[in-house]
């Protein structure tokens, strides 16, 4: 399944519709997580949320796609929640949400599907609206594209496969899915915050890998520009076929570690050649600590930091192993030296990597034609995202759109792809 931008999405011409749900005052006052006041506490802006697009033959009835959706909302606690403003930070409250209706988004002479739809979810999917989640769906006469969106506060990359599966049970059902009740994310925000402390070693090896990226959250090692947020540049580029991700994975097993372990032994060894430094990135790993989450929704998503500077694949395991142990502790406390938040400059890079065919959770991905879908931004900083699944294994990297970034993320990712594709080819 692959991961692309909203601004480049191909989308058919059709009617655009959105599905209004109607909320009720506010409940129960619910805990906050560490990374959702983060997010929330930025504000209202445009591209703060992730939505995940699948496409379906024929025409589907907006009355069981509007009861399939409203299941979901009931399955899952945080699609019933609503940040507010507060004294000390984002607040969030319980919602009662009750059905509404369809509202047709006009799409103007000369404008493309895609900016419509981007025009609705930065609208109606920013951290304090009152719901901060959407359904949309697309219809042509020959078929129908659903898109579902949601604020980053209240979903990860697994919970838009959580909520899309759930989806597509209720259209099954003709929209009355038996589906029972998932585990609350407050409920994991509330476990997060009783977990011991980090012991000693953790904490000194967080500042000794922030005090060598400077004092803040690591950063790309080439010149990106000027410091302030530019427009982005996305580049999606498919790395292997489904042969070409066989025999890396093999060559993986030979050398007795995971795929993503040789895929960091690679990037190390590029970085060590172009930038003369280790590689140091913020890694996002998931809090999914117990089955329990497994079926949840929620943003399940904590930031770690993988430093490696020995190519050897042994080595880079050795990090990949460490960069998770290192978020396995309440940020909060971890950081607390810098103030309790992460201390983050211009540059900060970012590598993610998702193994779908490895989750819990799955999706007839090929047949519905799903992706999942990013936001347009400015950035003044790189993220890369590897996507592995049964077609193989893309990437997807974000940086601004400057002439040095163009340079130097561009010619990193060239020798990159190259490096990874030739161990494919001679393993």
């Amino acid at each position: 399944m692959r991961l692309d931008n909203v601004g480049h999405l191909r989308l058919p011409f059709g009617r655009l519709w959105g599905y209004d749900v109607r909320v009720g005052d506010r409940g129960t006052e619910q805990p906050v997580s560490f990374d959702q006041r983060r997010h929330v506490g930025a504000g209202d802006r445009p591209g703060s949320w992730m939505a995940l697009s699948f496409r379906l033959d024929g025409p589907v009835d907006r009355g069981v796609l509007a009861s399939a959706w409203l299941a979901v909302i009931d399955r899952h606690d945080t699609l019933r929640t609503v940040f507010a403003p507060g004294d000390d930070g984002p607040r969030l409250f319980e919602v009662d949400i009750a059905p509404g209706g369809w509202v047709e988004h006009p799409i103007g002479p000369g404008q493309a599907v895609n900016e419509a739809l981007r025009d609705v979810l930065d609208t109606a999917c920013s951290p304090y609206v009152s719901p901060s989640h959407r359904l949309c769906v697309l219809e042509t006469a020959t078929s129908s594209t659903v898109v579902v969106a949601a604020d980053h506060s209240h979903v990860d990359m697994w919970s838009m496969l959580v909520v899309a599966r759930d989806l597509l049970a209720g259209i099954t059902a003709g929209g009355r899915p038996s589906l029972p009740a998932a585990a609350a994310f407050v409920d994991h925000t509330r476990a997060l915050a009783e977990r011991p402390t980090a012991p000693s070693d953790v904490h000194r090896r967080w500042e000794e890998i922030l005090t060598a990226g400077g004092g803040v959250m690591p950063r790309f090692p080439l010149q990106l520009g000027p410091a302030e947020p530019q427009p982005e540049r996305v580049e999606v580029r498919d790395v292997f076929d489904v042969d070409q991700s066989a025999t890396f994975s093999a060559q993986a097993r030979a050398d007795g570690v995971s795929t993503l372990s040789l895929a960091v032994s690679v990037m190390t060894a590029v970085t060590r050649d172009l930038a003369d430094a280790p590689l140091r990135a913020v890694f996002p790993v998931h809090s999914r600590y117990e089955d329990t989450w497994h079926e949840s929704v929620g943003w399940f998503i904590t930031n770690s930091v993988l430093e490696s500077a020995d190519p050897d694949p042994a080595a880079s395991a050795d990090a990949i192993r460490e960069a998770v142990r290192l978020g396995s502790w309440p940020l909060r406390d971890v950081l607390d030296a810098w103030g309790g938040d992460m201390p983050e400059k211009a540059g900060m890079f970012a590598i993610s990597w998702l193994d779908l065919r490895r989750l819990p959770v799955q999706i007839d991905s090929h047949t519905i034609d799903a992706q999942y879908v990013g936001a347009v931004i400015r950035t003044d900083g790189v993220m890369l995202w590897f996507i592995l699944d049964d077609a193989g294994l893309h990437l997807r990297c974000r940086y601004p759109d400057t002439v040095d970034a163009r340079r130097n993320v561009g010619g990193w990712l060239d020798v990159l792809v190259e490096r990874m594709r030739s161990l494919a080819a001679s393993s």
